[in-house]
């Protein structure tokens, strides 16, 4: 039976906006990027598939300008935010390591 993990509460996330977290998790402590849309949050680990580096420009700023990508600091790839595929920069075609979460009471929790 898979463990829930919370990781914050979904008003540290900004509606259209992104954030970052380090939790506890079955496999250890973890660095994670939350981006909120609509009623939705997709949740990554917070590790570019080109090297490794986080994803973030400066705490918990993920995405692009226009809001539309999750973008890497380091090389400027680009990342859909719904399913985490690469559509541009020097890991074109990887995807993101996605994270299963729900939202219960308020919470954002991962499962594990």
């Amino acid at each position: 039976m898979p463990s829930l993990v919370k990781l914050c509460r979904l008003e540290d996330v900004d509606e259209n906006g992104s954030n970052g977290f380090i939790a506890e998790t079955p496999e250890g402590r973890r660095g994670f990027l939350v981006v909120r849309r609509d009623s939705e949050v997709y949740v990554y680990i917070n590790s570019c598939p080109h090297i490794g580096s986080p994803l973030d420009f400066d705490p918990g700023k993920f995405l692009n300008l226009e809001k539309t990508h999750i973008m890497c600091s380091t090389h400027g790839a680009l990342f859909n935010i719904e399913d985490g595929h690469c559509i541009s920069g020097p890991c074109a075609g990887k995807d993101l390591e996605k994270v299963e979460a729900r939202i219960e009471d308020g919470n954002i929790q991962l499962i594990y």
